[in-house]
């Protein structure tokens, strides 16, 4: 499977141009994503129209995983780290245009005034969060309880067999 804005035909598959609930009959539940998306891996593998197939996750959460404590010392590297980058970029773009041949000046220009702009930004971002009482770096993530794998109902007992004899295979993990 691929994602939304990958694959070939795209286009010419009918998706809804607006959120709308899933159609088909359940074939499969399975508890990870990763063992819904082999599912339908193997669907492809046996000749199954998997143009048909939706994978559905069910009980949505949103999970937030602590990465560490904020201090100052780490937020105002982080941004003077992400802004020289920037500047770096900016820089060679500047010398790429620049008429003096070998001249370094652009590259040092943008460089330093990334790793400024970085410091400000990302000092006034701190600022406002830890007023609110957040000293945390976390990452958020969508995820589903599990994940339904549905068939339109002319393919759904063809699916559900292969989908048996999948279950049946022993586990190689």
């Amino acid at each position: 499977m691929t994602g939304a804005f990958s694959g070939a035909g795209r286009g010419s598959q009918n998706l809804p141009k607006v959120p709308t609930p899933p159609s088909g009959w359940p074939i499969g539940s399975y508890g990870t994503y990763k063992e819904a998306h082999q599912a339908v891996q193997y669907l492809a593998g046996n000749e199954f129209p998997v143009q048909e197939v939706t994978i559905v996750g069910v009980d949505l959460m949103l999970v937030e995983r602590v990465i560490g404590r904020l201090s100052w010392p780490k937020v105002l590297g982080t941004g003077a780290l992400s802004g020289a980058w920037f500047g770096l970029f900016v820089g060679l773009l500047l010398g790429l245009f620049n008429p003096a041949p070998m001249s370094f000046a652009p590259i040092l220009v943008g460089l330093s005034a990334g790793v400024v702009f970085g410091l400000i930004f990302a000092a006034v971002g701190y600022a406002t969060t830890r007023s609110a009482g957040r000293e945390i770096a976390s990452a958020s993530q969508l995820v589903a309880g599990r994940y339904d794998v549905l068939a339109q109902p002319r393919n759904a007992e063809k699916g559900r067999d292969l989908l048996a004899k999948l279950a049946m295979r022993p586990r190689t993990d």
